[in-house]
């Protein structure tokens, strides 16, 4: 029989990791980490990270300072799950970054590789507008379709065209996949949603924050892009209170479940489970791997 490897997905709050660690204990599998922003290190409280990270491939990785994206997820992911089906386990990937877990599982052929970091770096240093004019320069129908005054997608879009022609490919090995996708009424997520977020609040997000700063992260940094850290970091600076920051959050939060939502929607291959408690999650878990 060919190897096993099992995407966990669903919004932010839904249960994910409690479903795919209960998975791993059950079959013996390797977790590997989909969050695009649970691969850097320091940033466990805002991020959500399990008490059980040490379990997990691609997970606490990198500096917050640093690049990652779907690219180096699909190598990094697929070099996991070798492994692991070379010992062989089942892989079990979760996480929230859906792009992350369709690539890896669909098959995308046409992932470019992370840009140059001394262009990256460049591109850090100049001024928006001399990006904008950059871009303008260099393809006009890309300017006219990216957000000119947002400096993250303006270098996003130089970068794509500094891209080599060479794509990456990804290396997955021949396997079983089945894909699970947890759904949830979006009313009482959106209540579990204000409880993790006063949660994060009451269990030290804020002198997490801080202990980023004093280790010399900044707010412009691609691990401060995860949701509530830049929030926070108006609490740290006294631009916000912490009352404010929990309601900004938490619905900032709540529609980017949304869009989780409706980024399942059109998944391919996927797997409902709609049973609310991770017991009877595991045994809906259990049919649909014994079906596929």
């Amino acid at each position: 029989m060919k190897p096993l490897l099992i995407a966990v997905m669903g919004p932010t709050g839904s249960g994910k990791s409690d479903l795919a660690e209960a998975l791993a204990d059950r079959l013996g599998a390797r977790l590997i980490n989909s969050d695009a922003f649970q691969v850097y290190r320091g940033m466990d409280i805002g991020t959500g990270k399990s008490p059980r990270k040490a379990e997990y491939d691609l997970m606490d990785i990198l500096d917050p300072s640093e690049p990652y994206g779907v690219g180096r997820f699909v190598e990094d992911a697929s070099r996991a799950a070798t492994v692991a089906f070379d010992f062989g386990r089942a892989a079990i990937l979760v996480g929230g970054t859906g792009l992350y877990a369709r690539a890896l599982t669909e098959g995308y052929a046409d992932l470019a590789p992370a840009p140059d970091p001394d262009l990256r770096a460049r591109l850090a240093q100049t001024p928006l507008a001399a990006l904008v004019a950059e871009l303008g320069q260099k393809d006009p129908t890309l300017a006219a379709k990216t957000d000119l005054k947002n400096p993250v997608r303006v270098r996003r879009a130089l970068e794509k065209l500094a891209s080599p022609a060479v794509r990456l490919k990804p290396t997955l090995p021949d396997c079983r996949v089945v894909k699970l996708g947890l759904v949830m009424d979006p009313v009482v997520l959106a209540q579990i949603i204000e409880s993790r977020t006063q949660a994060m609040m009451h269990n030290g997000w804020v002198a997490e924050v801080e202990r980023l700063r004093d280790a010399g992260v900044r707010v412009g940094d691609p691990g401060m892009r995860a949701i509530g850290y830049q929030t926070i970091w108006d609490v740290i600076e006294g631009r916000t209170t912490r009352e404010e920051a929990v309601l900004r959050i938490a619905h900032q939060t709540t529609a980017y479940a949304k869009r989780q939502r409706t980024w399942l929607r059109s998944e391919p291959r996927l797997n409902r489970i709609e049973r609310s408690s991770t017991p009877e999650r595991v045994e809906d878990a259990m049919q649909w791997i014994d079906l596929n």
